[in-house]
């Protein structure tokens, strides 16, 4: 087994970092926490190796080979997020560790310091850069230089730089703690939706579907029956392409606002979760049995039909139609060209929290759904069927989407419906 991802609780380097990740500063978040394993698990396995931008997109943040850093900054964003995360540490709780983890701007590559207790530590900045080189035909055009002078030009321009960072170092700080960040210009709807939910620190749980089968793909496999099914081997951890796509386009989108987001299956869901977090359900119901105990719908309605042409069929109940309004949206029989999918924002079960479902009778249909909340001019029409709704804050909805799938790949959204959250 290869030396990159194996740990050692022998290493004291590496156990400085299981501490870090357990501290305060990185507990609640996954990702920083595995970004932060992967550079000193590459620093410690490969001393002086250089880690590309690549790697890390691949190796830690899942992206495809097709990952192109020019309009895709996940790496970037998070490498910054990471290095202000442990400035933060080693001046509080990390103060008197005996060694020192630093990410010099610059690289991507993880160094480790010795800090003898009460000694002054290293500063958490880059080595300044070298002073560039002076051609030969330039030089000889440059006054001489005594050695006391250049004594005195050097000190006067390291205090400036130093000054200059400290300032830097002040500011970013403030920043953190106050607001967070302002999203990049452009694309007002959709930093107008997402500003409306994300207007804490916290960052939101992004719940998917995993549906629990019985059999093995080599043998058979088919959803679990609970009522015939009792002791068998069940397998959980297979999910839609829809999900997995949907996910990765909030991932995009939550990097755009310089946001970020912990990812969890539905399998997994704890009440916990549920209770202290803003959450974004990425499936239906049909395909987790476990969001059916999460907040829901009022006015829709995830279902197996029991009979008629579309038995043992997922459709969409709408159960207060309004004027106009089927009782039943009905996917189209296979091959998929046409589902429905739900978006809706609803209380949390703390007051405090809110929960924002995407969910589609079909793994597609999800797809369109997390689609059309991520693209400044879908999103356009649930604000503005929104103004028009409940007051306050976030005027709480539910809503229905006509999803046009062609190849496999949904291609266009239209909204049909929009019901305004009624009390509970």
């Amino acid at each position: 087994m290869s030396a990159r991802g194996v740990y050692t609780a022998l290493d004291p380097r590496l156990a400085e970092i299981q501490k870090i990740a357990d501290s305060a500063a990185l507990h609640s978040s996954e990702s920083l926490c595995r970004l932060l394993r992967y550079l000193a698990n590459r620093a410690v396995a490969e001393p002086g190796a250089t880690v590309r931008e690549h790697e890390i997109a691949a190796e830690v943040f899942g992206r495809s080979a097709g990952f192109d850093p020019r309009i895709d900054s996940t790496v970037r964003v998070n490498v910054a997020r990471l290095r202000a995360r442990l400035i933060d540490y080693y001046s509080g709780a990390g103060a008197a560790d005996p060694i020192l983890v630093e990410l010099p701007k610059g690289s991507y590559g993880v160094a480790f310091h010795p800090h003898a207790s009460g000694a002054p530590r290293p500063a958490l900045v880059p080595p300044e850069p070298e002073a560039p080189r002076v051609p030969p035909s330039t030089a000889r055009r440059l006054p001489a230089v005594t050695g006391s002078r250049l004594f005195t030009v050097a000190f006067v321009a390291m205090t400036a730089v130093a000054m200059l960072l400290a300032a830097a170092l002040l500011l970013e700080r403030a920043g953190r703690r106050g607001a967070p960040p302002a999203p990049a210009p452009g694309n007002p709807s959709l930093r107008q939706f997402w500003g409306m939910l994300l207007d804490g620190s916290n960052e939101p749980w992004v719940v998917f579907s995993n549906a629990t089968f019985v059999g093995r793909p080599s043998t058979g496999m088919r959803y679990l029956v609970p009522s015939r099914d009792s002791g068998r081997e069940v397998l959980d951890f297979y999910t839609g392409v829809g999900e997995v796509l949907g996910i990765h386009t909030l991932d995009r989108t939550f990097t755009f606002l310089n946001r970020s987001i912990r990812v969890k299956r539905g399998g997994l869901l704890s009440f916990d979760d549920v209770q202290n977090n803003d959450v974004v359900y990425v499936g239906s119901p049909l395909e987790n049995l476990t969001l059916r105990d999460v907040p829901g719908l009022q006015d829709f309605e995830f279902k197996i039909a029991d009979d008629g042409p579309r038995r043992g069929e997922g459709v969409l109940i709408n159960r207060r139609p309004s004027p106009g309004e089927p009782p039943v949206y009905f996917p189209s029989h296979l091959p998929l060209t046409e589902d429905f999918a739900v978006i809706a924002l609803v209380p949390g079960l703390n007051p405090a929290r809110w929960a924002l479902i995407l969910a589609g009778t079909s793994t597609l249909g999800t797809q369109g759904a997390a689609e059309f909340v991520c693209r400044d001019d879908t999103v356009r029409d649930l604000l503005q069927g929104m103004a028009a709704g409940s007051a306050g804050p976030r005027p709480f909805f539910e809503a229905v989407l006509d999803v046009h799938i062609k190849s496999g790949v949904p291609v266009h959204s239209t909204l049909v419906a929009f019901h305004k959250r009624r009390p509970a």
